[in-house]
């Protein structure tokens, strides 16, 4: 899988806001800049998951110099993203119940983070179904 390039952007008194300038609506965001940068990579997965699933072509990496030749970008920290493996089995769609006040909660945090509650859903899932580090 090729790396991106992913843009850290921090404004007074907010999480640290991570974008893709090659996948518009791609984001993210982290109380730390540890945690953003791991949820970036979590968030371009699940976001070329999303595309391959629907059957769209995954672009080749913007140049870095192309990047940050856009004024836009001039006040963002630019680093390399490698996205997580992609899993090779097809998106299910699932029914499940979920108390209201938590639904509420999920989407929030989801919104938040800028992923779908599917998505949501799912990295908490695989974090929970992770090996603990060091085993």
């Amino acid at each position: 899988m090729p790396t991106y390039i992913a843009l850290i952007h921090k404004d007074a008194d907010s999480d640290y806001g991570v974008s893709f300038p090659d996948f518009p609506g791609c984001i993210t965001a982290g109380s730390t800049i540890d945690e953003a940068k791991d949820l970036a990579q979590e968030a371009l997965a699940f976001h070329l998951e999303g595309l391959l699933a629907d059957g769209d072509r995954i672009p080749a990496p913007s140049r870095l110099e192309d990047i940050l030749a856009d004024p836009q970008n001039a006040d963002a920290v630019a680093f390399l993203v490698v996205p997580v493996h992609l899993p090779a089995s097809k998106t299910v769609r699932v029914n499940i119940s979920v108390p209201e006040d938590t639904l509420r909660q999920i989407d929030a945090a989801a919104k938040q983070r800028g992923l779908s509650r599917s998505s949501f859903l799912v990295q908490a899932a695989r974090r929970s179904l992770a090996p603990p580090e060091g085993a």
